[in-house]
């Protein structure tokens, strides 16, 4: 392992490291946000069918009285 710091040098290599990161980070939020699904900045989440299904017709609980 140390001959791999003797070729590259190891502050220049973690800056690179971190550069990429944080332009990795940022593009997948960007990607994030671009779908309407997981766009947290416009307010409520759409609805799924299944979702509103459950919502709209709740289940009735049986009648104990019979």
């Amino acid at each position: 392992m140390w001959r791999i710091w003797m070729i590259f040098d190891p502050r220049k290599t973690l800056v690179v490291q971190g550069v990429f990161l944080f332009a990795l980070a940022v593009m997948i939020h960007l990607v994030l946000l671009s779908t309407p699904r997981f766009n947290w900045l416009e307010g409520a989440p759409v609805k799924t069918g299944a979702l509103e299904q459950s919502i709209s017709a709740p289940m009735q609980a049986p009648s104990l009285i019979g």
